[in-house]
């Protein structure tokens, strides 16, 4: 199963309250209407706790934004999934043109279901990727016991949105 189905599929299980837009057009309003992109690129970063998963992190991240406006960053590596969670609303200007959106809950999964949630405190950093440029998404966030590291750099093309009627086949 590819890595576009296992997003779509950990999406519509996962987040049961997703509601896609109706449409695919680009928003270059990052993260964006609900719905789902992914973001080409490379994994520069992986740790949670003291696992380093750098090493079989994908050149893919998702973003996951629910209609409730909870957005979601979610890294792949060696067929495990971990996803920085926070409320959308709460996204403020950083510097140098980026946003930063505080982080309550890391999630976890393996293979396309996202099975645990950590509580944690935290923020994903991140640029516009519909810039036409590459840009950095780094995430940290803590949790009582443990803390979690992600970052990604775009290869400066466009994101790709998914919506279930492109991925059933």
């Amino acid at each position: 199963m590819g890595i576009e189905m296992k997003l779509s599929v950990l999406a519509v299980a996962a987040f049961s309250t997703l509601a896609f837009a109706a449409t695919a057009q680009a928003d270059d309003n990052f993260p964006g209407a609900p719905g789902v992109i992914t973001l080409p690129g490379k994994c520069q970063k992986l740790v949670v706790a003291k696992f380093d998963a750098t090493k079989g992190c994908k050149g893919e991240l998702a973003s996951v934004t629910l209609v409730n406006g909870t957005v979601t960053f979610i890294f792949t590596s060696d067929g495990k999934l971990l996803g920085f969670q926070g409320d959308g609303k709460g996204i403020k200007p950083a510097s140098n043109g980026n946003a930063r959106l505080p982080l309550s809950l890391v999630t976890t999964g393996v293979g396309n279901k996202m099975t645990g949630e950590v509580k944690v405190a935290g923020s994903c950093t991140f640029g516009n990727p519909y810039a036409g440029k590459p840009t950095a998404i780094e995430c940290t966030a803590e949790s009582k016991d443990a803390a979690f590291t992600g970052s990604f750099r775009t290869n400066g093309k466009g994101p790709a949105q998914k919506t279930p009627e492109k991925n059933k086949k």
